[in-house]
């Protein structure tokens, strides 16, 4: 290197520090003197780190919660089958894909497994595991096993001897003593058995258990070749990895899931004993995930958004700047230090924050038995994780909030601050947001076409696309909204309203600014709120007009023994009865080319007595065909996916992934209120964990009323009710309404308020932006009652557009949605939908008013 070079080198150093310097300096001076002004991007970044930082903990302790073990406890390994199915598929123009769902029923393993479980090295003892649903006495829930197994949890005699007939049980201590009679009933009618001991385990299941012979339990599980799982206790001093491998070379191929058995120990021993576990925390996580992504997204905007106003209020004195010498490369730099700053202290606080909101969300949720565990390192990295978007987001967008001011020339800067920057969004601003509305719109109309997950991922997307549109075509919108409400404003509110209406045509940018957030929150919770009640209304709908029965027989959470069904179908005045057997379907299908396993419900029915409880709507075939083992019918959305109608046959995966070819015997239309699918009873029977019917439907004859019949008829069965039948007792409902709802809350309250705060902070920000304009008012006469009804009407005008544009924005996408899922129009109760709108006309007018106040209640002078 030359001397040369090496002093252009030294000298292009010394430029870069002394620029950096300098960008410091005015950095730190210009924060001090817009305290106010950074007021608001400081209270919509913390809450935006915040809310990050909640969804990360939550998020967190969803993907390492796993089931507890508790019947297991004492077994060192447990062998089960793979509740896992795959589907491969190659997506267009990339390398195959497999997706995984886990399996809702339980997959049973072989058993002659257990005796090659209890040959492997290291084994010192393999237990076959089985469980069946008890009632006690008048109705108490117990969980029957057999008495070898008892030594898995550990359970040990406390008092009397281990069963040795077929009439003796052995209970847990909390139901009876030695030497009592105790009537059980188990898939059938009750029958008394003796107790011959009383056991004790120190760590008691969530029921307590009943213990027969193991001849005994096999008789009453109904599935002699098969068991749930084997429970393994290994010799002294093995260790669990040296146990695991023997165990899998033992039993490697021999059936039991699609990938064979698997070998679970410690922590992994749960997941034997609550087979669908893991696939409700799948769902869930996919359910959060969604609404993560939404909340990243609102997030950006928002911060986005606050940063442009702060900066754009500012660009006068960048234009200054840039006259008087400033490099651009130095304000951008000094407005971005600006921003790092307040977005770095703002998100320290959210991060702070985030741990006590994340862990209230997290109690909203409903995973049981599935525990959330909150490990101490969590809520620290939730936290850092929602501090670090929000500090790494807010600098380049005060950079480019900027670009527009720095990049002109001193003389061109100087004349854009003695008059006024224009209020038209740059082209490629523009640009994007046309691209974004054509494509939000499209999607809406392909949501159209589509029916089922497609048309709801189709209308989010819409949803999405034009909430950012909106966002990035702000002043247009809102010199839209001033040709269609600016009249009305001056005619009604005299000298206030033409100040008002002036105001506001005068800066679009300005009014687009205070729209968006308005916009954002409007659209956001209708589309949240209005497509739950739309389906809901629909299902609701659809199950009222499907329903035939009077009558309902119900009994408790187990389900009601398959013996109970016959036995009211016998009694006097009864012209029909059917049990409802409730199932789940894995589907593999392809969305988009990518391999996709949906799980959509279905319903095991008795063909002969369906037509008179229940009216599935049947437009083509007939629901009598349902019987044997090969026929299914399906909702006429579903058929259409499937390209299946009458006759065609269908392959599908059961709850437990047994995989049938079945023929389609009818198409109905009310399966939104019924479920996708209806098989035969005694072909959805063997692929179900435990063949108990959740309902069973009861038509009285001759317009009846059997229910006391149904009662004499029921009484050997305890624990059972007869009641008039409702919509809601055949309906589809949620697997876990308490989780939906907590689903609402967090999607809606938690979101929804934190958008509600960036209206109070945006139009915060643009009421301290407009305190000079203010104290011209008062200095050329207007008087304070005529400013304050100005600012009134400010808020009323932006309040109703917000709203307007909004509902607009969220009615394409449901209207998208509704049409093709539900055959009508969207709905949103009106007492939602008005606590919306008082909650935004609340926030515009706190936002608008109160940090005027100051301001605009000063006298005359320039203060």
């Amino acid at each position: 290197m030359t001397v040369n070079e090496a002093r252009s080198k030294t000298e292009r150093a010394s430029v870069r520090a002394g620029s950096r310097r300098a960008s410091a300096f005015l950095a730190r001076r210009s924060l001090a003197a817009h305290r106010r002004a950074w007021t608001a991007v400081f209270a919509a970044a913390a809450a935006a780190a915040a809310l990050l930082g909640a969804f990360a903990l939550v998020l967190g302790s969803l993907l390492l919660a796993k089931p507890p073990v508790e019947r297991h406890a004492g077994a060192d390994a447990v062998v089960v089958a793979d509740q896992r199915v795959t589907y491969t598929a190659k997506p267009w123009g990339s390398e195959p894909q497999t997706a995984t769902a886990h399996l809702p029923e339980r997959v049973r393993l072989d058993r002659s497994v257990v005796a090659r479980a209890a040959a492997a090295d290291g084994v010192a003892r393999a237990v076959a595991d089985d469980s069946v649903p008890v009632t006690v006495g008048n109705g108490a829930p117990a969980v029957g096993r057999s008495w070898p197994s008892a030594v898995l949890t550990p359970y040990e005699l406390s008092e009397g001897r281990a069963p040795e007939s077929a009439s003796e049980v052995v209970v847990d201590a909390a139901l009876a003593g030695p030497g009592r009679r105790v009537t059980l009933q188990v898939g059938g009618v009750a029958r008394q058995y003796t107790v011959s001991g009383v056991a004790a385990a120190g760590r008691r299941g969530r029921l307590p258990a009943v213990f027969f012979t193991e001849a005994r339990l096999t008789a009453l599980a109904g599935h002699p070749g098969t068991v749930d799982a084997i429970g393994v206790v290994a010799e002294r001093g093995v260790s669990a990895d040296a146990l695991r491998a023997s165990l899998g070379g033992a039993v490697a191929g021999q059936g039991g899931g699609e990938r064979g058995p698997r070998v679970l120990t410690g922590a992994a021993r749960g997941e034997a004993e609550h087979v669908d576990a893991l696939g409700g925390r799948g769902d869930l996580l996919g359910m959060l995930a969604s609404i993560a992504a939404t909340v990243v997204m609102v997030a950006l905007l928002v911060i986005a958004c606050a940063v442009s106003q702060a900066v754009h209020q500012r660009s006068g004195e960048l234009a200054l700047l840039r006259a008087v010498g400033a490099t651009p490369r130095q304000l951008r730099s000094a407005v971005g230090r600006e921003a790092g700053r307040v977005a770095g202290a703002a998100a320290v606080l959210g991060a702070a924050g985030s741990v006590p909101l994340g862990l209230l969300m997290r109690s909203l949720l409903t995973t049981d038995p599935l525990p959330l565990p909150v490990p101490a390192w969590l809520p620290v990295a939730a936290g850092a994780v929602g501090a670090l978007l929000v500090a790494l987001a807010a600098r380049p967008v005060a950079s480019a909030a900027a670009r527009a001011v720095t990049r002109m020339r001193p003389a061109a800067a100087l004349s854009a601050a003695r008059t006024a920057e224009p209020d038209e969004p740059g082209r490629v601003r523009t640009g994007a947001g046309v691209l974004l509305a054509v494509a939000g719109l499209g999607s809406a109309g392909t949501a159209a076409t589509l029916s089922g997950r497609a048309a709801a991922l189709a209308a989010s997307g819409a949803a999405t696309s034009l909430i950012i549109a909106v966002a990035l075509l702000g002043p247009w919108t809102a010199r839209v909204s001033m040709r269609v409400l600016g009249a009305p404003v001056r005619r009604a509110g005299g000298v206030s309203g033409f100040l008002a209406a002036r105001s506001a045509a005068a800066h679009h940018r300005r009014l687009g600014a205070a729209l968006t957030p308005i916009v954002l929150v409007v659209a956001f919770v209708c589309v949240q709120l209005a497509a739950g009640a739309t389906l809901e209304r629909a299902a609701g709908r659809q199950a009222a007009d499907a329903l035939r029965a009077d009558l309902v027989v119900t009994g408790p959470a187990a389900g009601i023994p398959a013996r109970a069904a016959e036995a009211v179908r016998g009694a006097r005045g009864v012209a029909a009865a059917t049990g409802l057997l409730r199932s789940a379907i894995v589907l593999a299908h392809r969305d988009a080319g990518d391999p996709v396993l949906d799980r959509f419900p279905v319903l095991g029915v008795t063909a002969d007595q369906l037509a008179g409880t229940l009216d599935a709507g049947v437009t083509a075939g007939d629901a009598a065909g349902l019987t044997g083992r090969g026929t299914v019918a399906v909702g006429r959305d579903r058929a259409d996916d499937l390209g299946a109608g009458v006759g065609d046959r269908v392959k599908l995966r059961l709850g437990d992934g047994a995989q049938v070819t079945l023929t389609v015997v009818a198409v109905y239309e009310r399966a939104l209120g019924l479920g996708e699918f209806m098989l035969p009873r005694e072909a959805l029977a063997p692929h179900v964990s435990a063949a108990r019917d959740q309902r069973i439907l009861v038509r009285s004859a001759d317009g009846g009323n059997a229910a006391s019949a149904v009662r004499r008829a029921l009484a050997p069965y305890k624990g059972l009710r007869v009641r008039p039948a409702t919509a809601d007792d055949v309906r589809t409902g949620p697997s876990s309404p308490d989780q939906d709802e907590a689903l609402i809350i967090i999607g809606v309250a938690v979101i929804g308020g934190f958008a509600l705060l960036a209206v109070v902070s945006t139009l915060a920000l643009i009421s301290v932006g407009r305190r000079p304009e203010f104290r011209l008012l008062r200095l050329v006469g207007t008087g304070r009652g005529q400013l304050l009804r100005m600012r009134v009407l400010e808020t009323g005008l932006v309040a109703v557009a917000g709203l307007a544009i909004g509902t607009v924005v969220a009615a394409i996408p449901l209207l998208a949605f509704a049409l093709p899922a539900t055959g009508g129009l969207p709905c949103l109760p009106p007492e939602r939908y008005g606590v919306l709108a008082a909650a935004v006309t609340a926030a515009a007018a706190l936002g608008t008013l109160f940090p005027g106040t100051r301001g605009g209640g000063h006298g005359p002078a320039v203060g």
